[in-house]
């Protein structure tokens, strides 16, 4: 596959202009933060420091951070920077751990944020000449909206069909000829299942390329995919506190996420003493945006877990690259003592031939002890033969316990056991919560 750029001057911008424009553009943001927004100003006050004290691009981890939290208690419209009648857009999340974070967008924002996308988008493989099925729900959520407008700046032929009705997702990539699928990799597994359902034959479907985001996901679960679906798939992240969509995306090479730099300054903590860490060392992903007019965020916490390193790519982009979200700080699960993140279990299992990808997580405690239960669906065929059975489930342990430490207990399901997923996959039910 070819490698192309949206905007090339700027994606393979050398390290020292680049360092220049972000101390800039870092510059003009933190007085327009202290000047308009009534929160910042608090928690710089707080902190004895003001906007002139940042003199250089390290002088950064000396400001405090911004939590969801701050998002919540500034609802609706407490942390924009620019009055209402500039903002143009407003997204917001779901609510549904208390208040939403609202987030708005003025035109210039949503000029920076199709930038943004269109890069992603074109790293990893499309053309003007794709055919782009958006499978994303359009709504609140930031996800449709961000690579709907970065498709359309590539000059790709989008098909804005929303998430769910599966059976007519099917129908639409034979009749519209989609070449592109946009969505989370669990809905494009599960676009993949209805297929067969239906008889039809999905690799003749003329699908090629896959972009997914929006939930963590294994290499070990893009093999699967791209096997089934005889696709190319690429990884990108974002998320709606940022921008949406479009802070980071992988090439064609998938050695990490290409963060486009030139628009956020993205740090590594330590997430037990908040402290920046080298490159090279796993911590909580912290990002700065630099070019957010209606809502910028100083230091914003993602509770996202990764590496990031700033070696060249072999595709020429000079910016950082992070590695894939490792997991949550906050989805972290501790059983006997044992640190567990979904993802690390998702690895193992999908790696283990006749596992199917529909997966869930059970924490409960019995007595005064957590415990784990990892119910998994196995094709239909193994689940009928006890003895093929009973072999899975030891493989399954054995691999558990050599990598985790622990092995959960396991429950093998019959295929389609699970309810399906059209978005962002629950994957863990935590019952302790209920106590």
């Amino acid at each position: 596959m070819k490698v192309r750029y949206f905007n090339k001057k700027r994606e393979c911008i050398s390290r020292k202009e680049l360092k220049e424009l972000q101390f800039g553009r870092l510059k003009y943001v933190l007085e327009k933060v202290y000047n308009n927004v009534p929160l910042y100003r608090q928690k710089f006050d707080k902190e004895g420091i003001k906007p002139k004290d940042i003199k250089k691009l390290s002088d950064l981890a000396k400001l405090p951070f911004t939590t969801k939290d701050d998002l919540r208690k500034a609802f609706p419209y407490g942390l924009f920077a620019e009055p209402l009648k500039r903002v143009v857009r407003v997204h917001s999340s779901s609510g549904t751990t208390g208040l939403p974070t609202v987030v708005g967008y003025t035109k210039n924002d949503i000029k920076t944020w199709s930038e943004l996308t269109a890069r992603v988008l074109t790293a990893g493989g499309l053309t003007n000449e794709d055919i782009v099925q958006i499978a994303f729900g359009y709504s609140l959520f930031t996800g449709a909206f961000g690579m709907h407008y970065g498709a359309e700046r590539v000059g790709a032929t989008v098909i804005p069909i929303s998430s769910g009705n599966t059976q007519r997702q099917v129908l639409t990539m034979r009749d519209f000829k989609t070449t592109a699928l946009i969505c989370t990799p669990s809905y494009a597994l599960q676009i993949y299942d209805t297929s067969v359902e239906m008889g039809i034959e999905f690799k003749k479907l003329g699908l090629k390329l896959g972009f997914f985001g929006a939930e963590p996901w294994s290499e070990s679960m893009r093999k699967e995919i791209e096997e089934k679906m005889g696709i190319f798939a690429t990884d990108n992240y974002g998320l709606s506190e940022v921008i949406g969509p479009g802070f980071s995306g992988e090439c064609i090479f998938k050695r990490g996420l290409h963060i486009w730099e030139d628009h956020f300054i993205a740090e590594i903590v330590d997430t037990e003493n908040f402290g920046v860490l080298p490159e090279g060392e796993k911590g909580e992903l912290v990002v700065t945006s630099l070019t957010k007019e209606a809502l910028p965020v100083i230091r914003y916490r993602t509770k996202d877990l990764t590496v990031i390193n700033h070696e060249k790519c072999e595709c020429g982009r000079t910016m950082a690259r992070m590695e894939r979200v490792k997991g949550r700080s906050d989805d972290m699960l501790i059983i006997k003592g044992v640190n567990v993140f979904p993802s690390q279990i998702e690895d193992v299992v999908f790696s283990i031939a006749g596992v199917q990808h529909q997966y869930q997580l059970i924490v409960d405690k019995k007595g005064r002890l957590d415990f784990l239960e990892l119910q998994i669906e196995i094709n239909n065929e193994i689940y009928d033969n006890p003895k093929k059975k009973q072999e899975l489930f030891k493989t399954i342990k054995e691999r558990l316990l050599a990598v985790l430490g622990l092995s959960p207990e396991i429950t093998l399901l019959r295929q389609d056991s699970l309810p399906k997923v059209e978005g962002k996959a629950k994957r863990v039910i935590d019952k302790r919560q209920k106590d």
